[in-house]
Formats: structure tokens, C-alpha cells, sequence
């Protein structure tokens, strides 16, 4: 049972990182996660994750639907069953030490590739490649959102356009997250009261609808700028949690 103080602590925590999601399209995801791990055992954190997730991206890919492209999403989306089905003979729930490690080095990794196999969504092939990397980072790290951010920086896509594509390939991720968790778990035999459900997917469609006045009157500039700046706060502050996680075993 989550206490009344923990509910009303992870429905702010919720607005806020819908409302920063809202904006740049990733890092409230991870940073909501983080908290989720927290207070719930990682297959349950990943469910009730994908659901608020998939709430506030779908509501994003809403506001924003004359912007998807749809060529990409479909790539990607063809990518990721394609890696689901092989996770899901793998079967494999990590733990939180290697979750909180593998959510902060990603962004760093993407940053040291050659130029040759530098991330471009809009590149040839890529969508695919794209969606098969980031479902089996997402099955085994959690979320990815700033590792999916990587592929669309390095595209020459507007912000508006970044956010709605990636809104409705990460719908098509957390979809595919709460069918890998739940079926390995017993996070669906354990009821989590749809009060809880509520009290998360209410102020993440919150968040993300006062986030997009402030992404409309944002530049690209700005955006790619501050998008950077985030990915590596989060990339570092992950990375110290799970170090010492190991430490204190």
C-alpha cells in the first residue's frame, strides 16, 4: 500500500516531469522512473511507469499530431517488435544498480560513436535500427528517452516535429515495456489500486498540456541547447546513484 504522503509526492513528481517532457520530448521519464524504483520493486515501478508514460506520451503525439512523421515512426515501431520478441526469450528483469549505471551511460556512448555511425534517425535504415536498439535498452536500462533523443539531435528535424514523432514511437515503447514486465512478473497478480493509476496519469496529461505553450514559443536553438544541458545532468546523477547502489551492495 502506498502511503497518502508517497501518492500526493509521486503526483507532483509526475506534473513536473510531464511538464519537462512536455517541452523537450525526454528526461522526465527517466528522472520519474528513478523515483518509481524508489518506492516499488522494478517490475512494478516498470508497469505503473509504462501506463503513466503512455498516457502522457499519447496525449503529446495528440496536441502535436500534425507534426509526426509517420515513415520514421513506422520504422521504428518495426524495429522494436522485432527486438521485443527476442527479449521475450531472454526474459531478463534487471536490477536496479545495473538500471540506474545503464540509464546514465547511454547519452555518453551515443556522444563517442564515429562519424561513420553517428545516430540520424532520418538516415536510411536507421528508424528500424533505432527501434530495435532502444526496445532492448528500454527492456534492460528502463528508459530512453535521452538516448533517443541522441538519434533525433543529430537529425535536422524541428522541435516541434522531435517532440510529436518521439511521443508516439515512446507510446509504441512503454506499450511494449508493460507487456514484457507484466508477463514475467507478478506485478499484474499484486493490484495497484486505480486510485494510484489515477493519481499519475491525471497530472501527467496535466503537464504535458501547460508544457506546450512553452515549447510553441521556444526556438530550435533553444531547444537543442537546453535538451543537451538536461541529457547530461540526468546522465550524471543516474550514474552516481547506481554507483553507489554497488558500493552499498
Amino acid at each position: 500500500m502506498i502511503a497518502p504522503v508517497t501518492l500526493a509526492l509521486l503526483a507532483l513528481t509526475v506534473l513536473a516531469t510531464s511538464f519537462l517532457s512536455g517541452i523537450f520530448g525526454m528526461a522526465g521519464g527517466i528522472i520519474l522512473l528513478g523515483v518509481l524504483l524508489l518506492v516499488l520493486d522494478v517490475a512494478q515501478a516498470m508497469v505503473l511507469f509504462g501506463s503513466t508514460q503512455m498516457a502522457a506520451n499519447g496525449w503529446r503525439a495528440t496536441l502535436w499530431r500534425a507534426h509526426v512523421h509517420w515513415r520514421l515512426v513506422a520504422g521504428y515501431c518495426a524495429g522494436a517488435l522485432l527486438a521485443f520478441l527476442l527479449m521475450r526469450l531472454i526474459a531478463y528483469v534487471p536490477g536496479k544498480a545495473f538500471m540506474y549505471l545503464a540509464l546514465g551511460t547511454m547519452p555518453f556512448i551515443a556522444d563517442v560513436l564515429p562519424k561513420s555511425l553517428e545516430p540520424d534517425i532520418t538516415r536510411p535504415g536507421m528508424p528500424v535500427a533505432c527501434g530495435a536498439i532502444l526496445t532492448v535498452c528500454n527492456l534492460m536500462a528502463g528508459a530512453t528517452g535521452t538516448l533517443l533523443d541522441v538519434f533525433f539531435q543529430k537529425s535536422a528535424l524541428d522541435r516541434k516535429s522531435i517532440v510529436a514523432t518521439k511521443a508516439v514511437t515512446q507510446s509504441f515503447a512503454h506499450l511494449l515495456r508493460i507487456f514484457y514486465f507484466g508477463s514475467l512478473s507478478s506485478a499484474f497478480e499484486v493490484v495497484i489500486p486505480w486510485w494510484v493509476y489515477a493519481a499519475a496519469i491525471v497530472p501527467a496529461v496535466l503537464g504535458t498540456t501547460l508544457a506546450a505553450r512553452v515549447l510553441e514559443a521556444m526556438t530550435d536553438a533553444d531547444f537543442r541547447r537546453w535538451s543537451r544541458r538536461i541529457i547530461m545532468a540526468v546522465s550524471l546523477t543516474f550514474i552516481a546513484r547506481g554507483a553507489w547502489l554497488l558500493l552499498t551492495g
